[in-house]
């Protein structure tokens, strides 16, 4: 039986689980209405064609990293929990990020968190080059690790492994650096290592440099 009442949000929210879990060539229009109990024409009524759809999906999803809000008591945390808030953005939706890099709104998309990580700087003492460097760099941080990470869960299965490889290492002077790599990576941990030891190379090393020839002074400055 039909449902009777259907709103746009819910088809929309209803797409992007389907896209989400099993990509994009997973939603027709057949399969959504089937998802929601309803008929194709009601999706139709709702949301337009299918192309009309995905327009719709790429929009919700430019939104949504629209979102993220800096969390901390100082410009650098602050900058830690933006990087942090568009890694899980960008793992949570790697087929609807996909579909908006093809439609070429990734800046736009990532026009918010730059925001964010500008007021940041700015905070922390940065202007000029030096703000766009550290802006930017944060940025590149999170994506290309995103794109190492989901190399690696999409990698064939390697023989031997990297945990195998370094358990049959001979002793040497650093044990425990050979136990370390041989154990499983924690890469929510490493990517936090990583992104707070950035961000205090930049603030650190950026604070008296605007880029412009002048020098600026903040609250890392030396």
């Amino acid at each position: 039986m039909a449902r009777s009442a259907l709103s746009r949000e819910e088809v929309l929210a209803t797409a992007a689980a389907l896209v989400r879990e099993h990509g994009p060539d997973a939603l027709t229009m057949r399969r959504l209405a089937a998802e929601l109990g309803t008929a194709v024409t009601s999706i139709y009524w709702h949301v337009g064609n299918r192309e009309s759809l995905l327009d719709a999906l790429v929009a919700r999803t430019v939104d949504d990293l629209g979102t993220i809000r800096p969390h901390g008591t100082t410009p650098a945390e602050r900058m830690v929990s933006v990087a942090r808030a568009m890694r899980r953005a960008l793992r949570e939706r790697p087929h609807l990020v996909a579909m908006v890099h093809e439609r070429g709104l990734t800046e736009r998309m990532f026009l918010p968190a730059q925001r964010a990580l500008v007021h940041e700087a700015h905070a922390a003492g940065l202007r000029g080059a030096a703000a766009a460097r550290a802006v930017r760099a944060v940025q590149f941080q999170v994506v290309g690790y995103v794109l190492v990470e989901r190399n690696r869960e999409r990698a064939p299965a390697q023989s031997p492994a990297e945990e195998e490889l370094w358990r049959a290492e001979e002793p040497g002077a650093d044990p425990l650096l050979a136990r370390a790599l041989a154990a499983p990576v924690d890469t929510e941990r490493l990517f936090v290592d990583s992104v707070r030891a950035l961000v205090a190379g930049l603030l650190t090393d950026g604070s008296g440099d605007t880029g412009d020839g002048t020098v600026g002074r903040g609250p890392y400055s030396h």
